[in-house]
Formats: structure tokens, C-alpha cells, sequence
């Protein structure tokens, strides 16, 4: 099966650096504009089915690449609650002593008053695979979701494994894999 993944367009809160998990905003001009642009120069490869995260700048970036796919709307494909970290930049947080535990678990403790890493990880790893399951006589699946959920589903499911953060992609960025037996294996990277 071969299953695309993007992360959607750019937000005010991206490109001010800030941790924008649980709040539901939009995509600014710039990241219509980008996406927009992106499409002109058809990188996004032909599917058959759209998924996405319920939250509006993955259904926008999800509309604006692929007008004619009905949606199917998966809410465990939200991004990470953040807690306290929400809507603030690393520049906010630098002298936090629970963000300096974060950046020494390298993002892998529980965000104060926000989700837990490994349910987060569960979450998403669970909800990419009941619907690559659900799907799995469709042809091309593609999600559009956010970063952090992309990037918890490869550390989790890619061969050869890799880091969390060695997964990391720009807004309207994506991978092209194949996938099979729970696996995935990137085929290609879209730009």
C-alpha cells in the first residue's frame, strides 16, 4: 500500500516558533500562498483517499491540495496538547526548568498540564494504523496532519529506525511511503 504523508501549511504560530498543539488555528496568508504554490508546481502526487486531522489548518492545507477528495476525518490525528507550553516560543520558555527537562529528554517527558508523550505516541501510531487498515483496498492513502504527529508515527513505524527528530519536515512538506505488514518505508521525500 502506499500511504502519503504532509504536514500542513505554515500558521502565525510557525512562523513565530511557537508551540501551537491543542490551539485550533488557522492557516495565515503565507501558508495558503505556499501551499498554493506547491500545487502550481504538482509535488503533491495523485491519491485516493484524504485523511486528515479535525484541526482547521490540516483540513484548509487538506482543501487546497486536494479540492475534489472528500475529507475523512480521523480526531486522533490532532497534534500534541502542549499544556503550559502553549503559544509560547523557545525564547518564553528558556529558563523554564520543566522546558530544560523536555529538551534533556529530547521532547519525551510530559508537557506540564498538557498530553503525556508516550499517549500521544500511542495515539497517533494507533490511529495511522486502524486507518491504513481501514483504507487498505484503496489504492494511495495520504494524511495531512501536523509535525509532531508525523514525526512520533515514524519514529515508531519507519525502517531502518530513526529518531523523532531526524523526521522533522517544513509546513506542506511530506514522505511518500510504502507500507506493509505495519512498516513503512520512505519511498521519497516531498519538498
Amino acid at each position: 500500500m502506499r500511504i502519503i504523508f504532509i504536514r500542513h501549511g505554515k500558521t502565525a504560530g510557525n512562523i513565530e516558533k511557537r508551540y501551537i498543539g491543542s490551539q485550533d488555528i488557522p492557516l495565515c496568508d503565507i501558508g495558503i500562498a505556499e501551499i498554493e504554490n506547491k500545487v502550481r508546481q504538482k509535488i503533491y502526487p495523485d491519491i485516493d483517499v484524504l485523511v486528515s486531522s479535525p484541526m482547521q489548518r490540516c483540513l484548509q492545507t487538506a482543501e487546497i491540495i486536494y479540492p475534489e477528495k472528500e475529507i475523512h476525518i480521523v480526531n486522533e490525528l490532532h497534534e500534541c496538547n502542549f499544556g503550559d507550553f502553549e503559544g509560547k516560543t523557545y525564547q518564553d520558555l528558556s529558563t523554564d526548568p520543566n522546558f530544560q527537562n523536555m529538551i534533556t529528554q529530547k521532547g519525551k517527558a510530559s508537557f506540564p498540564n498538557g498530553e503525556n508523550y508516550e499517549h500521544f505516541k500511542n495515539r497517533c501510531v494507533t490511529a495511522v494504523l486502524e486507518t491504513a487498515e481501514r483504507f487498505k483496498d484503496c489504492g494511495v492513502l495520504a494524511f495531512v496532519i501536523h509535525g509532531g504527529t508525523i514525526m512520533t508515527t515514524f519514529e515508531t513505524l519507519c525502517r531502518p529506525k530513526k529518531d523523532f527528530y531526524d523526521y522533522m519536515l517544513g509546513n506542506g512538506c511530506g514522505y511518500i511511503c510504502d507500507f506493509e505488514n505495519g512498516t513503512l518505508n520512505i519511498v521519497e521525500k516531498i519538498r
